[in-house]
C-alpha cells in the first residue's frame, strides 16, 4: 500500500516532478506547465474564484469526491490551498455522520454506528491517511537505512508492521468514537477531530522538509504563513463554537503533541517529511484530540 500511487480524482507524487507541475492523470508525459502559465491563468480569476479553486484543490487531494472543473496543481498552488484543508475535514466528517446516525437510530447499538462512521471515512478518503500510516510503519519499523526506508515506504505491499499499525488505530478510533456515540459528544467530538487533524499536515510540511526530491512531499511545497494562519484560526473558531474554550484548547494541545511525535519520528526515521508522513500524522493526531477531548469530558472540566 502507498500514498504515492495514483488515485482517480487527486494528484499524487508519480503525477508531481519535482519542479512543482502536476501531469494530467490519464498522460503521465503531459508537458510541464511554466511558472508563468500559472502566474497568468491567476491573475484572470477574481478573489472568489481563486478561493473556490483552493477549495476544489483541496478537496481532490484530501478526498475521493470529484471536482467539475479542471484545476492546476503546482506547488504554489497546493500549497496555498492548506488555509482550506479544515474545512474539508469537516466536510468529510459531516458526511460520515450521516450513516453513523442512521444505522445509530435504526439498531440502538453504538459500536455498529461508530464502525460506520470510520467505512464512511476511509470511503470518502479512498484510505489516503490509513495508506500513510501503514507505509511508515513498514518503512520505519522494516528499514536499516534512510534509502532503504524510502523505499520500503514507496512500495505498493504492506508488511507486518504496516497491518500492526492499522489494527491498533481502528481500533482507538473505533472505541473513542463508541464512547463519544454513547456520551452524546459524537458529532461534536468528530467534527473537531477532522478540523485539528487536518491543520496537522500543513504543520509538518511547515516545519520539516522533504526526505524526497520527488514525491508528493515536495511537490505539494511548504505552505506559506498567512494561508497556514487562516487554517488555524478557523480550527480555533470553528472548535470554539462548537465545543467551547476549554475543548478547544485541549485540541490544540493533543495536536502540537501528535506533530511533534510525528515530526521528531519522521526527521530521525528519514530526515524530513513524506506523503505518507502527512498521512500518518493526520491518523495520529486524529486520536490524540479525541483522547483529549474525551478526557476533558471525563474529568468534568468541560
Amino acid at each position: 500500500m502507498s500514498s504515492d500511487q495514483p488515485f482517480s480524482s487527486r494528484p499524487h507524487s508519480d503525477q508531481i516532478d519535482p519542479a512543482g507541475t502536476v501531469q494530467d492523470a490519464d498522460a503521465s508525459d503531459a508537458r510541464k506547465a511554466p511558472e508563468s502559465v500559472e502566474d497568468a491563468r491567476a491573475a484572470d480569476l477574481t478573489n472568489m474564484e481563486r478561493l473556490v479553486a483552493d477549495f476544489g484543490r483541496a478537496l481532490m487531494l484530501l478526498s475521493r469526491i470529484p471536482w467539475p472543473a479542471r484545476l492546476e496543481f503546482q506547488s504554489g498552488l497546493i500549497a496555498r490551498s492548506v488555509w482550506c484543508w479544515p474545512l474539508v475535514g469537516i466536510l468529510l466528517a459531516g458526511m460520515a455522520v450521516l450513516p453513523a446516525q442512521a444505522v445509530l437510530g435504526l439498531t440502538g447499538n453504538t459500536g455498529l454506528a461508530a464502525v460506520f462512521a470510520l467505512m464512511a471515512l476511509v470511503g470518502l478518503t479512498g484510505a489516503l491517511h490509513e495508506d500513510g500510516l501503514a507505509d511508515c510503519a513498514d518503512g520505519f519499523g522494516g528499514g536499516v537505512t534512510r534509502e532503504r526506508k524510502l523505499a520500503i515506504m514507496r512500495d505498493s505491499r504492506i508488511g507486518s508492521y504496516g497491518v500492526v499499525a492499522l489494527v491498533i488505530a481502528f481500533a482507538a478510533r473505533f472505541f473513542v468514537l463508541q464512547q463519544a456515540i454513547e456520551s452524546g459528544v459524537f458529532m461534536m467530538l468528530l467534527l473537531v477531530v477532522a478540523l485539528f487533524s487536518r491543520l496537522s499536515m500543513p504543520v509538518i510540511m511547515l516545519f520539516l522538509s522533504p526526505a524526497r526530491e520527488d514525491g508528493l512531499g515536495r511537490g505539494a511545497g511548504r505552505p506559506a504563513v498567512v494561508p497556514f494562519l487562516v487554517a488555524a484560526l478557523l480550527c480555533i473558531l470553528l472548535t470554539l463554537l462548537l465545543a467551547g474554550p476549554v475543548m478547544m484548547l485541549a485540541s490544540v494541545l493533543a495536536m502540537v503533541l501528535a506533530c511533534f511525535v510525528v515530526g521528531l519520528l519522521a526527521r530521525w526515521q528519514i530526515g524530513g517529511h513524506s506523503g505518507d508522513v502527512l498521512g500518518c500524522c493526520q491518523i495520529v493526531t486524529e486520536i490524540f484530540v479525541a483522547i483529549a477531548l474525551l478526557s476533558v469530558l471525563h474529568g468534568g472540566l468541560a
